[in-house]
């Protein structure tokens, strides 16, 4: 059994069609028909089902594809750790929460510095984005500090605090409850802690509204839709200009910390390494 037959396997079981899998591996169909057969007469057992509609695994498919993974991340790991150790090179994949303000300084310093790294960035509300650190799909993420899976570990990167923020016309904090609440998708470290607040008041919002950027949110607050819970940092422009004003909430629910978690058990390669150096530089020079 060779890795490239694991591979194959992984790929047509993701996709469900030996044409989809030869397409995504640029291989001819036939190559991938002949791996597959080889595999299962390797092992004894078919490993798909074959229909109309394409392939899905069998018993023994799910089975193999349980190890198939495990054996694959723990090959693309040992690549890893025998390459040099002095300039980083390779993918890094990274997630964030929208409103990381310092992370276009962590991340131009990081790529300046080390061009050798082919760094990805993808966003995503905290529980979305923890989700998809476990799972491997991830190489780490910024994301609001809470209580993570034991199989996590986390960097603090900064602290900062979040505002209740409304148009310019503003209103009392008992009159903004009533108003809409204007947030990112379940899963969200700071419209976690607003509903605690909303909670705590014993008050129920008659509307939320969910929006997928931060930019859309702003904008609809700057209007008058409704209020939302952001890091003061990321607003401060907008309330010096008087677009908008900004109301303080309790310690519990407004202090926060910004983390950036990865796997624990994952090998620390030389280019994540570099990478939380590079958080630790710039934690120390905005202090």
């Amino acid at each position: 059994m060779e890795i490239k037959d694991l591979e194959i396997f992984q790929m047509v079981a993701e996709k469900g069609t030996i044409s989809e899998a030869a397409k995504e591996l640029r291989y001819v169909q036939s190559n991938i028909t002949m791996r597959i057969q080889k595999l299962e007469l390797e092992l004894n057992t078919p490993l798909f089902n074959r229909h109309r509609r394409g392939m899905t695994l069998t018993p023994e498919g799910k089975k193999l594809l349980t190890y198939s993974k495990k054996i694959l991340l723990l090959t693309d790991e040992m690549k890893k750790a025998v390459r040099n150790k002095e300039e980083p090179s390779g993918k890094l994949d990274i997630g964030t929460v929208e409103t990381v303000i310092h992370l276009p300084q962590i991340l131009s310093s990081f790529i300046k510095t080390y061009q050798n790294v082919d760094l990805s960035l993808f966003t995503g509300v905290t529980q979305t984005l923890e989700e998809e650190v476990l799972n491997h799909k991830l190489d780490g993420a910024f994301v609001t500090e809470s209580a993570f899976h034991p199989d996590l570990v986390s960097h603090e990167v900064f602290r900062e605090e979040l505002v209740l923020i409304s148009d310019r016309h503003g209103a009392t904090l008992d009159q903004l409850k009533k108003e809409p609440f204007l947030c990112f998708s379940q899963g969200c470290g700071y419209r976690a802690r607003l509903e605690a607040w909303y909670k705590d008041q014993s008050v129920i919002p008659q509307k939320v509204l969910e929006f997928g950027t931060l930019e859309t949110i702003l904008q609809s607050v700057v209007v008058g839709l409704g209020v939302t819970f952001v890091p003061r940092a990321a607003v401060t422009q907008m309330e010096q200009n008087g677009l908008i004003r900004c109301h303080s909430l309790p310690e519990q629910y407004s202090r926060i910390k910004t983390v950036f978690i990865r796997r624990a058990d994952a090998y620390l390669t030389s280019t994540m390494e570099k990478f939380l150096e590079t958080i630790e530089r710039n934690k120390q020079a905005s202090l």
